[in-house]
């Protein structure tokens, strides 16, 4: 039965869009006008095949692995692929990138889970919960075991974001004092959620009873509680890792426990999963291990659904602003024109997050004339200054909304002229602690296609960023160079290139290296205690 022709004066109905689930989930409401969406909780590969080319938009979680073959298989139609909570490994991110689709994932939806699975650890351990549970069913009834309250002590959690400010949340709810260290958080977070800020991670470590990270696994926070941190942890301390494996060093972590200098931990996750039967948690002793389970929650995995279809909806409506994991290629006319522009913005974004992190105001001034809109020249500065510091990857479609989330005001500036330079980006970033601001500025220009250095503070610099770069300050006298010299070639360390910059003759001068290799904190420390050195930091570009 054919369906009757529309009448004279009556529009065509519109196409609805199609959006494509082909793994198991709970999506929620399936019902939204203009769209179509099909739910195939296990769609076998041939299937999604042959039937993606008919869909707008594609949802899986871990299952479906949306390669170059799906990809290809999907043709123009396809514009947005959405995965079911957090990871994305099951996705090349890069081929989708350069075929213009947009990824999106849904990390908020484990949050309290992740959160509150981490509170049952340190309570599991607090009183002793794995051990006993174990001698109980072995026919064992052992009484002896004194666990240790969680009210009036201290709990001191490593990276402040979604899920570790719930966690000070809850925990502030069993009477605890908390104390957090994360550098790229604001002040004004610490005091919204009433939580006593560290400074330094060692002035954390040595204050607290319990100790829970929740970072995101990155270069910088791989092993950063390791033999020295644990060591610097009270006595009978309690340590938990419900984040990601490898942050707390896992056999740092039993060598503790089996010195009796950890009362007990948690752990959550692990470097590679499954772990092998000789994994060395299997045998440790007071440590309660789960098996990734910080997201298995009935109503964590009912809101992951419904969010990844409510965002993926969004995003064929044209708002992009959230869950964006990549961000596809800009046009080919915007990317000649600007690429050398935008791989300097995040690199001057990135070098300040190392500089200052945790600003409130990051201001970007354009001096000079560019050879297009240099607007997603600030976007890129912000995905470098957020690169490290939060769950989701920062990137061109979503730094803007998570820069406004970590609460960081944002300014543009125009200037006609450039005194030293055709064009010059310059970046600075200020931060608030009571009476005192605290600011960083860094610039730079491009020459053909490669970015330079060209600001440093208020010194005058030319340099690659490239690799790692020492910044020293000192008194513009001779010899200062050759003792730093002197003493990384006593490490063997390289030295690649070198820029030279002061205010005035006779003032304060100051001297960038480029090195082949990273300094480790007591090599940067004897840098500092040179009679010749004012200052000195290492920053990777």
């Amino acid at each position: 039965m054919t369906a009757p022709a529309p009448t004279a004066g009556t529009p065509p109905a519109t196409t609805p869009l199609r959006v494509l689930i082909c793994d198991e989930m709970n999506p929620g409401n399936l019902e939204h006008a203009g769209f179509q969406i099909d739910y195939h909780g296990n769609m076998d590969r041939a299937e999604t095949l042959r039937r993606l080319p008919e869909y707008d938009a594609l949802i899986t979680r871990s299952r479906t692995k949306v390669d170059r073959e799906l990809i290809d298989a999907a043709g123009p139609r396809l514009k947005v692929i959405g995965r079911g909570g957090v990871g994305v490994d099951n996705i090349d991110l890069d081929y989708a990138s350069l075929r213009g689709l947009l990824v999106l994932n849904a990390p908020e939806s484990n949050n309290v889970s992740a959160a509150e699975l981490a509170l049952m650890h340190l309570m599991a351990a607090a009183r002793g919960l794995t051990g006993s549970d174990a001698r109980t069913r072995a026919g064992t009834w052992d009484r002896k075991f004194l666990g240790i309250e969680l009210k009036d002590k201290t709990l001191g959690i490593v990276g402040l974001g979604r899920i570790g400010s719930i966690v000070a949340d809850r925990a502030q709810g069993l009477r605890l004092h908390v104390v957090a260290y994360d550098p790229h958080v604001p002040e004004s977070k610490f005091e919204r959620l009433g939580v006593t800020r560290a400074a330094t991670l060692d002035e954390l470590l040595t204050q607290v009873d319990f100790l829970t990270v929740h970072t995101p696994l990155t270069e910088e926070t791989t092993g950063m509680i390791g033999e020295r941190e644990l060591a610097l942890l009270k006595k009978d301390a309690i340590v938990v890792n419900a984040a990601r494996g490898g942050i707390v060093e896992e056999r740092a972590l039993v060598a503790a426990l089996q010195s009796g200098h950890l009362f007990g931990a948690g752990v959550d996750v692990f470097v590679e999963e499954p772990p092998t039967p000789d994994h060395v948690f299997l045998q440790a002793p007071n440590l309660g291990i789960t098996a990734h389970l910080g997201a298995n929650t009935r109503e964590a995995q009912e809101r992951v659904g419904a969010e990844i279809v409510s965002r993926v909806l969004d995003a064929l409506k044209g708002d992009v602003s959230k869950g964006a994991v990549n961000a596809p290629a800009l046009d080919a006319k915007t990317m000649e024109a600007l690429g050398g522009y935008l791989t300097l913005g995040e690199k001057l974004g990135r070098i300040l997050a190392q500089l200052l992190p945790g600003a409130h105001d990051v201001e970007v001034t354009f001096r000079g004339e560019f050879p297009a809109d240099p607007a997603p020249v600030v976007t890129s500065a912000l995905v470098g200054y957020l690169s490290g510091s939060t769950d989701e990857r920062p990137n061109m479609i979503n730094a803007r909304a998570l820069a406004r989330e970590r609460g960081l005001n944002l300014a543009v500036r125009e200037q006609a002229d450039s005194p030293d330079y055709q064009t010059e980006v310059i970046v600075k970033v200020t931060s608030h602690a009571g009476d005192r601001d605290r600011t960083r500025t860094v610039g730079g220009t491009v020459f053909g296609k490669s970015p330079r250095l060209t600001r440093l503070r208020d010194f005058r610099v030319e340099l690659e960023p490239e690799g790692y770069i020492l910044i020293a300050s000192n008194e513009d006298k001779p010899g200062a160079v050759a003792k730093l010299s002197t003493l990384l070639g006593t490490w063997g360390v390289n030295i690649a290139g070198m820029a030279l910059g002061r205010a005035q003759k006779g003032g304060q001068a100051l001297f960038t290296l480029t090195l082949d290799d990273s300094l480790s904190a007591e090599q940067l420390q004897a840098i500092r205690e040179l009679d010749v050195i004012e200052s000195a930091y290492l920053v990777r570009a």
